[in-house]
């Protein structure tokens, strides 16, 4: 008994001599890195330094943070915005030193016992972070916490509550530009502070931890969560009433919102790539434009730029049947993933910061998808070995049920190409591609091209649609850009980037670049191109054509439910039947070997449908755009190793099946519809020749009496009964008639 009573007592000894080690220990390194901290200042705490913004030819294009900021005095800053930041921030404000232990024990505990994380920072850690570090969350190490905390120790030592409040009210960025809560409570709802109501308080208290998440103009439904949050909290601290809580949360969100306007030293057609440009540094570097003091160099090309935005806000270039119609594309260097242009919508004039169409991924982009999701995967994972390959297109029913597929014309070709399925944008064959890939190869697929999805059904073989409202998920003008840019380049993936450099305002400099990775195989890419080109030269994306640039590309085209479609036509007495098809969105994406390009086109509210020449504006707005920025000129793409090509079609080497299959070329789409390069005679896949080619799992039939461009006119064409999609992972809404 004595020798058990013994060694516990060694090992508490021991325990109470690491414990004691440890804190010893733990002083020491606090000690070291305080002492490595920034001098407290009161110009830092204060201070709100403008960035400067430089395009890629190093031209100052904006001076962010300069134009938008007003300052409140500590004697007009009402109590109800007191107890509504302390209330969401920091509980204990008024009692603790600038460190509150019981709040980091507080957050210890809960991430330890919960799935949530909670922070333990006091509002004086917030106000130091904002005014000395990033707030990059793999910023937040040891040193930079023991930095942090000292600093706010020190203020609390030099400084009044009344005064470090007011310092935090007036450094917190609120989004749309504005700088502090006296600028935000202006701008928002053209009132002083102490003007607002507890609602309208509330929703200011809310923002700083997310400002673009709780806009509650982008975002009004999780503006009102959060403003909701900081009422629940100020009522359980018992700073409001039971009736002001009732009151403030039955108070609409927009209750006295201010239309947005724009307060902008620069030009509007940087707007939407400047939002981009603060989003990427954030991510970045933690940092933020308005009152970090940087100097950012970006990838826009002023002159594209603004040629993009004439093309979208005059009549000079396209045709757009009202103000309301809207556009959205990126243009994108493929050989490193810079986005030399982007604008987000027309007519937007007024707008600061406002919505980026680009880069939202809530519309769908249709048959664009297909040499994404189906094809290029199937040739990545070996099931096709060449252009040539044989594909059904034929009656099918979805996967795993009974329910019909149609095609947009309801008609059956029989065997053809993947090269003619591709081109004239067959639905049935590129489910059955999916199929024969499989969904989660596929979806890898696609992840590789920065396109995620949480889950993939086959109704995106011929949609972008989504089960989730996240934007991480889907597709964007953004995206499909860097997705067809590694079609262009030979198959690299480069994350979409705006920024190249950034000097910060200690002297210090750092250079930005994608790396890019290996997405899929050189011969994939060519292959994808060599088809694609076929979809502008001879297919439904004819209007997209260049006389004398080789390029390649997709077309585009959603589609209403039936119950959307019906309400549209005793709405509008415009009849799907009447104008041939109408649609939410139309959209294309082209590329050559130097830039890629990605347009959406369509309504706010998605009820509002294309029609007739409406679903030709995508490709007038690429076709011009490309035209300018390539001057009509591009080189074609070179055949990587480990192919062979034999008339039309390309082949994996060591490819024994039949290449008989003739010998026009495509490449580039001259004047009268010739082409650039002569092969000498041709033979058309549905030629009266058609019937001597031999039979073979790589050759074409002959379908039917079509001509091979039979379908390039999507007005022409009637569209297809609706039906649902059982495997539909988003709206459920009808198969793509693109086309």
């Amino acid at each position: 008994m004595n020798y058990i009573s013994k060694i516990a007592k060694y090992i508490l000894l021991a325990m109470a001599g690491l414990a004691i080690l440890g804190v010893v220990i733990g002083g020491l390194l606090f000690t070291f890195y305080a002492s490595t901290a920034p001098k407290l200042s009161e110009a830092k705490l204060k201070s709100t330094t403008s960035s400067l913004i430089f395009d890629s030819e190093n031209n100052l294009i904006a001076d962010l943070g300069a134009e938008k900021r007003e300052n409140v005095t500590a004697d007009n800053i009402p109590l109800d915005l007191v107890n509504a930041i302390t209330s969401i921030e920091d509980h204990r404000f008024f009692e603790h030193r600038g460190i509150d232990i019981y709040r980091i024990l507080g957050a210890a505990w809960n991430n330890l016992t919960s799935n949530t994380t909670q922070g333990g920072s006091t509002l004086d850690q917030q106000l130091i972070k904002l005014a000395y570090f990033s707030t990059n969350k793999s910023d937040q190490n040891l040193k930079r916490k023991a930095q942090e905390g000292w600093l706010a120790y020190k203020m609390e030592k030099e400084y009044t509550k009344e005064e470090i409040l007011t310092f935090y009210i007036n450094k917190v960025y609120m989004g749309n530009g504005n700088y502090g809560m006296l600028t935000a409570a202006k701008s928002y709802f053209g009132k002083d502070l102490k003007d607002l109501s507890i609602a309208q308080v509330a929703l200011l208290a809310g923002i700083p931890q997310a400002p673009s998440q709780y806009d509650p103009y982008t975002n009004p439904e999780t503006a009102k969560h959060r403003r909701d949050t900081v009422l629940s909290e100020m009522y359980e601290l018992k700073k409001i009433t039971k009736e002001q809580y009732d009151t403030a949360i039955a108070t609409p969100i927009n209750d006295g919102l201010n239309e947005l306007k724009k307060e902008a030293s620069y030009e509007p057609y940087f707007d939407n790539y400047l939002k981009e440009v603060i989003n990427q540094v954030k991510e970045k570097t933690g940092k933020d434009v308005y009152t970090a003091g940087l100097k950012v160099y970006t990838n826009v090309n002023s002159d594209f730029q603004k040629f993009l935005w004439d093309i979208y806000n005059t009549d000079t270039y396209v045709y757009y049947p009202d103000d309301k119609f809207q556009v959205a594309s990126t243009v994108m260097d493929v050989t490193n993933g810079n986005v030399v242009a982007q604008l987000g919508g027309r007519k937007q004039e007024n707008v600061s910061l406002g919505t980026n169409q680009a880069v939202l991924t809530d519309r769908d982009w249709g048959s664009t998808m297909k040499p994404i999701t189906d094809y290029a995967p199937a040739l990545e994972n070996d099931i096709y070995s060449a252009t040539s390959a044989n594909i059904q297109d034929s009656y099918y029913t979805w996967p795993g049920t009974d329910q019909q597929v149609y095609n947009w014309d309801r008609k059956y070709y029989g065997n053809m190409t993947i090269q003619r399925a591709i081109q004239e944008s067959r639905n049935i064959p590129a489910i059955r591609a999916l199929e024969a890939v499989g969904l989660k190869n596929a979806q890898n697929f696609l992840k590789g091209l920065g396109i995620n999805y949480p889950e993939l059904h086959y109704s995106n073989a011929i949609s972008s649609n989504t089960s989730s409202n996240s934007q991480k998920y889907g597709a964007s003008s953004e995206k499909m850009a860097a997705a067809y840019a590694t079609f262009a380049n030979g198959g690299t993936y480069y994350e979409p980037m705006y920024i190249n450099r950034i000097e910060f305002n200690d002297g210090t400099k750092e250079d930005y670049a994608a790396p890019g990775k290996r997405a899929m195989k050189a011969t994939t890419a060519y292959m994808m191109t060599d088809m694609m080109k076929s979809v502008l030269s001879y297919g439904i994306g004819s209007n997209a054509a260049i006389s004398g640039l080789y390029q390649a590309g997709k077309t585009g085209t959603s589609n209403y439910a039936d119950d959307e479609l019906a309400k549209i036509e005793a709405e509008t007495g415009i009849y799907n039947s009447v104008v041939g098809t109408m649609a939410p969105d139309e959209t294309f994406v082209g590329y050559t070997s130097k830039y890629s390009m990605a347009v959406w086109t369509g309504y706010r509210n998605r009820l509002t449908p294309l029609y007739g020449g409406m679903l030709d504006t995508a490709t007038d707005i690429y076709r011009t755009m490309m035209s300018y920025i390539t001057g009509g000129y591009s080189e074609d793409w070179i055949m990587p190793d480990g192919l062979y090509r034999s008339g039309s079609y390309v082949y994996l080497s060591g490819y024994t099946g039949n290449t008989n299959l003739g010998n026009y070329n495509y490449n580039t789409y001259g004047t009268n519809n010739t082409f650039g390069t002569t092969n000498g005679n041709y033979l058309n896949e549905n030629s009266s020749n058609s019937s001597s080619i031999p039979s073979s799992s790589d050759a074409t039939a002959n379908p039917a009496s079509e001509s091979q461009n039979g379908n390039t006119d999507k007005e022409d064409n009637p569209q297809a009964d609706n039906q649902s999609n059982p495997n539909q992972g988003g709206n459920p809404g009808n198969q793509d008639k693109d086309d």
